[in-house]
């Protein structure tokens, strides 16, 4: 069973309450709700973060690179400014998928730039909260994968 880490940045705590035309109805409760379940039966198991605070997502990388083997992550407004991030998920060597739940590609010009891509494994983006599980299924199937020396 591999440890998969769900990581979530700044606002997402209010998800289902801010912005429902854009980010939806379902709260962060829901969509953990529903990740630890889809990981429960890939034979996963899943540590759930959020944090407002740039500096909490970097330990929880670092964490990951002790115990995990993937990371699901949404960044929100820090895919577009941190390096700090990247430069923590650099050094993560498993697979990392980045998450958005609104299509970052049809709103404003300043979120069309991510420096979380420059890392990841693949990006999922304008798919609701659904997004997340698709992230986990990514990351199982990449598991499953035998690494290339």
């Amino acid at each position: 069973m591999s440890l998969i880490y769900v990581l979530n940045g700044p606002n997402l705590n209010l998800l289902g309450k801010r912005q429902p035309r854009i980010y939806g109805h379902e709260t962060l409760a829901d969509v953990e709700a529903d990740c630890r379940k889809l990981a429960s039966e890939l034979g996963h198991e899943i540590r759930f973060h959020q944090s407002n605070r740039e500096y909490e997502i970097i330990d929880w990388i670092h964490e990951a690179r002790e115990d995990g083997a993937g990371i699901v992550i949404n960044p929100a407004a820090f895919t577009h400014t941190s390096l700090a991030i990247l430069d923590a998920l650099n050094t993560f060597e498993g697979p990392v998928i980045e998450i958005h739940i609104s299509n970052v590609h049809k709103r404003e010009s300043f979120r069309h730039h991510s420096f979380v891509s420059h890392r990841a494994d693949g990006v999922i983006a304008g798919l609701g909260t659904e997004g997340y599980q698709l992230g986990i299924r990514r990351v199982a199937t990449m598991l499953k994968v035998p690494k290339k020396e």
